[in-house]
């Protein structure tokens, strides 16, 4: 007898069945709506693995009373769909195909354009599904035909019930604990099929019939840092620590770092901090520029596991820290006008006149040194003509740029 994995016999069969997703499952969900209909659109469904989207599919298409052709991006080619288009109207395909296409990001564009002809026509319904963001890795012609549908990680009390199902199913006589399915539960990161996977080993493995906490520990460990560098995953826990930083939340800050950390990612947690330091705080604390980059250099020297303290201590001073981002403000200002084409040539008193002749040409005739004068300031002008009286750094409402605003209003005369 084939071997059947314990994820493919615990399967659900219906909409009522699967664990999660009520905002797309649920009685008002948009996507139950549409299966109940049985009118199906060609559809993306997007998401990280483990979460339902093969199940959907093969729900969807037995509801609907049509054959799953079901392929794998990474293996399969347009003749693959070809084939599949050459069974439609016969006895294979009666109703007409639904082809689940897996990892649809493996196609290349060329491949991904050879659907259209046989999506359009309505020859087959495509539901292709993608762990990676579908708005930077399917190609526009494929999106618009296509409807989105975002499947969330499942939470660790949707998935205890499943787990518990799981354990009845792999064996009969276990005793398992209530504190190994909520630790299962947990510990999957929300992956319902790796929180099966893990009930499967824990069955085969029971001594004297008897599951222990330890042995969940063992089978489970590490498996609820979700993490991909190159994928969203890792953006969004960067985008998640610089939000709380700036936001000054400092368990935040710590938690997404200790995630970056725990993924073995100290580059990025780095990067981050210095970015940080810079674009958030800025000038309202600037000693937080040197402290940052020694909390950085420190953790760099020391590598893991000790890093996590100064980067810690980074993260943390930053959350505390006063805010200001004037100073990323004014240079994207600049920025903006130089783009735009306001530039203009320096003023003939600052060129360089440091060389013969440089007179002759009028350079630096009319300038002032700053430093003979009170304050060491002198009022001159310093942007070119057609930017004469732009102003790009606004000072900010902390107490270290008011000091300095306040000082120069009275240098100034204003």
């Amino acid at each position: 007898m084939k071997f059947q994995p314990l994820a493919d016999r615990i399967r659900p069969k219906t909409l009522a069945d699967v664990v999660g997703q009520p905002h797309l499952l649920g009685n008002s969900g948009l996507l139950r709506r549409i299966i109940e209909s049985g009118n199906i659109p060609n559809m993306i469904f997007y998401g990280p693995s483990g979460v339902g989207k093969t199940t959907v599919a093969s729900i969807i298409a037995d509801q609907t009373d049509r054959k799953l052709y079901r392929l794998n991006a990474t293996t399969a080619s347009i003749s693959d769909i070809k084939q599949i288009v050459d069974e439609l109207g016969t006895l294979m395909a009666p109703n007409g195909a639904l082809v689940y296409l897996d990892e649809i990001q493996y196609f290349n564009k060329k491949q991904q354009q050879s659907l259209l002809e046989f999506i359009e026509d309505g020859r087959i319904t495509l539901i292709a599904s993608t762990t990676e963001n579908p708005y930077f890795y399917v190609y526009s012609a494929i999106l618009s035909r296509c409807t989105v549908f975002e499947f969330q990680q499942v939470r660790a009390q949707d998935i205890r019930p499943a787990v518990r199902r799981a354990f009845t199913l792999a064996a009969e006589g276990l005793t398992v604990p209530d504190e190994v399915c909520a630790y299962v539960a947990q510990a999957c990161g929300g992956d319902v099929r790796k929180a099966v996977n893990a009930v499967e080993l824990l069955a085969q493995t029971a001594q004297d019939g008897v599951v222990t906490l330890e042995d969940a520990q063992q089978a489970a460990q590490r498996s609820s840092a979700r993490y991909d560098r190159d994928g969203d995953q890792h953006y969004d826990i960067l985008s998640g620590l610089q939000k709380s930083i700036r936001g000054s939340d400092p368990d935040a800050a710590v938690h997404y770092l200790a995630r970056l950390l725990e993924a073995d990612d100290m580059i990025s947690a780095c990067r981050r901090l210095m970015v940080i330091a810079s674009e958030d705080i800025g000038l309202a604390y600037p000693q937080a520029l040197s402290i940052v980059k020694a909390c950085v250099d420190m953790a760099n020297q020391l590598g893991l596991p000790e890093a996590r303290i100064p980067l810690a201590d980074a993260a943390i001073l930053l959350a505390t820290a006063p805010k200001s981002n004037s100073g990323i403000n004014a240079v994207d200002a600049a920025l903006a006008d130089i783009r735009a084409g306001k530039s203009g040539d320096v003023p003939a008193h600052l060129k360089d006149c440091h060389y013969s002749g440089a007179a002759k040409l009028g350079r630096g005739l009319t300038y002032q040194y700053p430093h003979n004068y009170p304050y060491h300031w002198v009022e001159q002008q310093y942007l070119p003509d057609t930017l004469r009286g732009a102003q790009y750094y606004v000072y900010g409402d902390n107490k270290t740029e008011q000091r300095a605003k306040a000082y120069w209003d009275a240098v100034k005369g204003k």
